[in-house]
């Protein structure tokens, strides 16, 4: 971080508490699975419903050009809990990394690693030592117990990526949330353990970590509201009146919080983010305008909604077309909190400290950069075999290179002129192309990222031109 915007963003914290002469900023983080960018009101669905997400970038700010630092779970949350990269803690993708059928992946990915060491020093470990009470409520996923991570209380976390036994509706058995009654709907739940925590902890500062599995699969929702949607009309490719009723459970949490909060009068001094780990599920919404869904480093796949509330600092309304990524939580937290950078720790993100105070402001970083070195499977037609092979990618300004490892191949968008990427600019930019392909793989050397070059022995051409339906 560039030392001037440091004592800036300091500086501006400092300057809130003083001012306002109230405590520590409270933090409410709530963290959306497998949730589109599209898919939430403040960035233009039509079909569901998100008025309290709405509430927070009405009465805030919209990112308008947020990332997730992967595009798909457990990666995502490893680098945002960790404030760092993935080539830096090795979790690269949900469980193995050779998914897929073996006859068609050309080269070996990189083996994948599915907990979170120990050795990281967590958001939650750096604002627990910074006087905070911290909660997460939810699915954790890098490991089985994340009170060993920083945090105070843990409800239903552990290393499940999606919710277990009977899903959404209970009975089921989590850490210190167990209901073995027919009926009780899980993201019910957890906005009112949310909110007893809120209570629970009026009286200090808190990080309040509401880590929802929903709206992952399986697409599961209550009665009621399925039938709601079931009536309403689409206007666009969005139509899943199951995933529509989940969303609105989602949001009803998010309410709950809020409400909580405006009750006990601790809105104003406690900072609220709406963000999401992935893109939206390719067989479940649609993600257009964007290209891709979850899995894929396509927009689809990394570009996520988030919006950020904190009276008197963030003005309510505004919006930034600033790239910002998962990585940049940590710093921004610690700095809003007037938290210590614990000793030794590194942070590859950037405190957006500047641009909550000024909607217009650059972090004037070079770029921002994604690496998934591992292969997906496809799960629609559309997608083939895989939705992505082991590739990495780059932004910078409005300009986006995206490289594939099995052979080299590159695709460069300008995401202002063509936000669908739909053309591929390469050729027509060989000079932009060589340089940001030269500036990514300067990063990759910097971060010791793994390129996989091996060749797959069980390697199947045959199969593999039957499979692409190729010459």
């Amino acid at each position: 971080m560039h030392g001037k915007k440091l004592i800036f963003s300091m500086a501006l914290g400092l300057f809130w508490s003083v001012s306002t002469g109230l405590a520590k900023p409270n933090v409410v983080l709530i963290y959306i699975d497998d949730y589109g960018w599209r898919d939430v009101g403040f960035n233009g669905t039509n079909f569901y419903e998100t008025p309290n997400a709405d509430r927070i970038a009405r009465e805030g700010m919209n990112f308008r050009s947020a990332y997730s630092n992967a595009p798909n779970c457990a990666p995502s949350r490893a680098c945002l809990m960790s404030g760092l990269y993935s080539p830096r803690h090795g979790v690269y993708t949900v469980a193995n990394s050779d998914r897929g059928k073996a006859a068609l992946r050309k080269i070996i990915p990189t083996k994948n690693t599915t907990v979170l060491a120990d050795e990281f020093v967590t958001l939650a470990e750096a604002l627990k030592a910074g006087g905070y009470k911290t909660a997460t409520m939810g699915k954790w996923h890098l490991g089985d117990d994340p009170t060993t991570q920083g945090f105070d209380i843990n409800i239903a976390g552990r290393e499940w990526g999606s919710p277990s036994g009977g899903g959404y509706h209970s009975p089921y058995k989590y850490p210190n949330l167990v209901n073995r009654k027919k009926g009780e709907y899980l993201t019910d739940r957890l906005g009112n353990e949310a909110a007893k925590f809120i209570e629970a902890n009026k009286e200090r500062p808190f990080f309040l970590y509401l880590t929802h599995y929903a709206v992952h699969t399986p697409i599961q929702a209550k009665p009621e509201l399925i039938a709601k949607y079931e009536q309403k009309t689409p206007t666009d490719k969005q139509t899943n009146a199951k995933y529509a009723a989940m969303i609105e459970s989602m949001d009803d949490s998010v309410g709950t919080v809020l409400d909580t909060l405006d009750r006990l009068k601790l809105a104003d001094n406690t900072i609220v983010i709406f963000y999401a780990d992935n893109g939206g599920h390719g067989g479940v919404t649609s993600n257009a305008p964007l290209r891709g869904s979850k899995g894929m480093l396509y927009e689809g796949g990394i570009r996520v909604p988030m919006a950020v509330r904190w009276p008197g600092v963030v003005k309510s309304g505004t919006t930034s077309d600033e790239p910002v990524i998962g990585i940049d939580l940590y710093p921004t937290l610690l700095e809003a909190t007037q938290t210590k950078l614990p000793p030794r720790v590194k942070l590859d993100g950037t405190s957006l400290l500047p641009i909550f105070s000024d909607a217009g402001a650059s972090l004037f970083r070079p770029a921002i950069y994604w690496h998934f070195p591992a292969y997906l499977q496809g799960y629609t037609k559309r997608h083939g075999p895989f939705r992505t092979t082991p590739a990495g990618a780059i932004r910078m300004g409005d300009w986006k290179l995206i490289e594939y490892f099995e052979d080299g191949a590159l695709e460069l968008y300008n995401l202002a002129d063509d936000i669908g990427e739909d053309q591929n600019l390469t050729k027509r930019e060989a000079k932009r192309t060589a340089e940001m392909h030269s500036i990514m793989k300067a990063w990759r050397r910097a971060t010791n990222a793994p390129v996989p070059t091996e060749m797959n022995p069980e390697f199947d051409p045959a199969a593999y031109k039957a499979a692409f339906n190729r010459r």
